[in-house]
């Protein structure tokens, strides 16, 4: 069986598309899949093309066994939605000049990642031209959740992108969607369309903790109580939340913050830190994968939030996997399937309501007070985390999926 896999998004880049797709196809070779991957010369999160990928219109290079084709693309000078089109247009363009190359292979199946939504014309014309079956994986409904954001209001525009989602959807031979509430919204929408829940999860052979100096490199005493945010600094994350309740913890010496990462929001969280006058937030540049777990070893609690919208009851944070791997408990400000899945059900972490930062300093106090509380929602967790979101059962099921689509 072979696999094209076509992302903007992939290693050396670091974040939660790039370390699914990679795994997933370093999985899906021990079933002897042949999986080859297209994408751009890596440059998320920083938009500027990494060393080594440099000045390049294409580069081919191996990676654990998967081929790996980059082609170019532009990177935006600006934020406008203007400069975003350009980048994913490029892309576009870019790949599918490369995937059509690619025909004397003859693919199987081809899995397109969106978002970027218009990818999925690169994918469309390239399961064409390629004779493959089109796999359409939707870990984010968009636009829905541009329009819901505020990231793009020109109603012209967003229609144009509904009718292209819709057309996609209804060209494809599966979809794939992160969450079940993807899978149920796509399945409500297109009720004769296959659909089918591909899980995030996490390989937990290979994560565990180790001993580590990150605390006194990072010039954190070994009675801090660390408070982690790791990802994208983005709009739809409301880390807003996380200022105002270290604004409430500021007078217990011990409890820090740390927001780890970069992203559009980065300038304005550091004013509001500024503005607070918060000296327990400390915010650190994104690190190196082979780097977390040092960093997740050190830390005590993770904080995981996303914005008070009816758009993410059906969210779950790729981030939560890692940090339940490692036995970190979560404070999770994420209602709807992703409470259900590891507050109720796994027992993993403590809720509070999304953008409400007194629960939220409240849920801190109560871990910080209690080291017992802490460990066990820490191996409920990686318990949960094994039985339900194993990388291998994951690409198992897949694997049986794509045999019987054949």
């Amino acid at each position: 069986m072979k696999l094209l896999i076509l992302t903007q998004y992939f290693p050396p880049e670091v974040g939660a598309p790039q370390n699914r797709l990679f795994e997933l196809a370093v999985h899906l070779k021990t079933f002897a899949v042949a999986v080859t991957v297209i994408t751009a010369m890596p440059n998320y999160p920083k938009m500027e093309i990494m060393e080594g990928y440099k000045g390049k219109k294409y580069m081919r290079e191996e990676m654990d066994g998967i081929i790996v084709h980059r082609s170019s693309i532009y990177i935006p000078k600006s934020k406008s939605i203007v400069q975003r089109l350009l980048n994913y247009f490029s892309f576009v363009y870019s790949s599918w000049r490369c995937g059509k190359k690619l025909k004397k292979e003859k693919f199987d199946f081809l899995l397109c990642e969106s978002p970027p939504l218009f990818l999925g014309i690169s994918a469309l014309f390239l399961s064409r031209k390629l004779n493959a079956k089109m796999i359409f994986n939707v870990s984010d409904l968009w636009p829905e959740s541009a329009e819901k954001l505020g990231l793009v209001t020109n109603k012209f525009f967003l229609r144009l992108a509904t009718r292209l989602e819709e057309y996609l959807y209804k060209k494809s031979s599966l979809i794939t969607g992160q969450t079940q509430g993807i899978v149920k919204n796509i399945s409500s929408r297109f009720p004769k369309k296959k659909v089918y829940w591909l899980k995030n999860g996490v390989d937990v052979s290979l994560i565990k903790r180790v001993n580590t100096n990150w605390r006194s490199e990072e010039k954190f005493s070994p009675d801090d109580f660390i408070l982690l945010y790791a990802g994208i600094l983005g709009h739809a994350q409301g880390l807003e939340v996380i200022l105002k309740a270290a604004a409430l913890l500021q007078e217990s010496a011990s409890i820090r913050f740390v927001l780890m990462g970069s992203g559009p929001e980065k300038e304005k969280l550091l004013e509001l830190k500024d503005k607070l006058n918060l000296n327990n937030v400390f915010f650190i540049d994104v690190q190196p994968k082979l780097k977390m777990p040092e960093i997740l070893s050190s830390v005590d609690v993770a904080i995981i939030p996303l914005r008070k919208l009816d758009l993410f009851l059906g969210a779950i944070p790729s981030k939560i996997f890692e940090n339940l791997a490692m036995e970190i408990p979560i404070l999770l400000g994420v209602d709807g399937e992703a409470k259900n899945l590891f507050v109720d059900e796994a027992k993993s972490g403590l809720f509070f309501t999304p953008e409400n930062e007194n629960e939220l300093a409240a849920a801190i106090q109560q871990l910080f007070s209690d080291k017992n509380l802490r460990k066990q929602l820490g191996a409920n967790g990686r318990k949960y985390v094994i039985e339900q979101f194993n990388r291998n059962k994951i690409a198992s099921s897949f694997y049986n999926l794509l045999n019987e689509n054949l």
